[in-house]
């Protein structure tokens, strides 16, 4: 199942399943072109990553949307669904920077951020900067190291800096972390507390491919496909940090009328009262779903929100941002259902 329709309910002039599309940029609702150019680089982004990763659109689309949002996402897959290989096939579509951090329970967080080093030869201290000073940081199982290496990112992710010896050195832009934890493996993991995870906008889930995706996979290796050279495989830069800037900007332009606000609240406040629920969504879950609704309308090519964008980005938003209570785990309820009861019963505004 994936987490964003492959089309519109509203029949809109673009769909998400445009994205795969290059088209001749035209302006778009306000006659700004350089969003519109920037739009169609990005929506050509979801070609270059499927000539390494076959079958995982929706999640091209999510991080396309969190760092258009600057916003950070937990990839949850079990291992071997290109989780890796996901982020660098989009860094390369991208012309971004990528680090990667593989945590392990001796992780220190100097190894993260980075440390002061004695230069014997001057006598002084100098900052030798930690993976964390790049474009896209890729946290590969980020449960299996402890909770003070896992808040060493807690900074980064929220003011976009790193504090050592008192000093804040500012991170790259745009800077977004993509971390991934396996859904089955709890020996030897640190599971994320509430607060952290809270940190993430999107919780993006990696299901295991149907059979005639893996197949696909499988055709591509016997034909020599090699994960290690992107380049190799035909991936190429089509989009830039100038692309993503104009997006931000025109992001924020996208409007949203106060019914469909009233709309993000009320749905955010039907997780609160929810039986099956311990922990409803915060504050920050709504501005979240308000910020990655008005990314996926824009990159469907409207300067507006319909309820149905709140719809398609409601699960990725707030899956992680909720806690099931006790006996509902044991009676099998999941939080993905209890999400879609909880939009089942909102009404929607006309």
């Amino acid at each position: 199942m994936t987490d964003y329709p492959t089309t519109h309910d509203n029949a809109t002039p673009e769909s998400a399943s445009d994205l795969v599309l290059e088209r001749t940029p035209t302006p778009d609702e306000n006659g700004d072109l350089d969003s519109s150019a920037a739009r169609e680089a990005l929506r050509s982004v979801r070609a270059e990553v499927a000539k390494a990763v076959v079958g995982q659109d929706a999640a091209v689309t999510g991080l396309v949307i969190a760092l258009l949002c600057r916003g950070h996402v937990l990839l949850e897959g079990v291992p071997g669904v290109a989780k890796t290989l996901l982020v660098r096939s989009l860094s390369a579509a991208l012309r971004l920077d990528t680090s990667r951090i593989q945590f392990t329970p001796d992780l220190m967080p100097g190894d993260v951020t980075g440390s002061l080093v004695y230069d014997t030869r001057s006598s002084e201290f100098s900052f030798r900067a930690g993976p964390v000073f790049t474009n896209l940081l890729l946290a590969d199982e980020i449960n299996r190291t402890p909770p003070k290496t896992q808040a060493s990112l807690l900074e980064a992710m929220e003011e976009r800096q790193v504090s050592i010896d008192g000093r804040p050195r500012p991170l790259p832009e745009p800077f977004v972390v993509c971390a991934t934890q396996n859904p089955v493996e709890y020996e030897g993991t640190y599971p994320l507390p509430e607060a952290q995870l809270d940190r993430f906008l999107l919780k993006l889930t990696m299901p295991l491919p149907p059979r005639d995706v893996e197949l696909e996979v499988l055709a591509r290796h016997a034909a020599g496909f090699d994960p290690r050279d992107l380049a190799g495989a035909g991936v190429r830069a089509v989009a830039g940090p100038d692309d993503l800037a104009a997006g931000v900007r025109a992001v924020r332009r996208v409007t949203v009328a106060p019914e469909v606000m009233g709309y993000i609240v009320d749905v955010v406040r039907a997780t609160r009262s929810s039986p099956s629920l311990s922990l409803g969504v915060s504050p920050r879950g709504a501005t979240g779903l308000m910020a990655s609704s008005r990314a996926w309308a824009w990159l469907s090519g409207r300067s507006y929100i319909t309820p149905d964008d709140v719809k398609a980005l409601a699960r990725p938003t707030l899956r992680h941002r909720v806690q099931l209570r006790p006996e509902a785990e044991l009676e099998g309820v999941t939080v993905d259902g209890v999400l879609d009861s909880v939009l089942a019963a909102v009404p929607v505004p006309r």
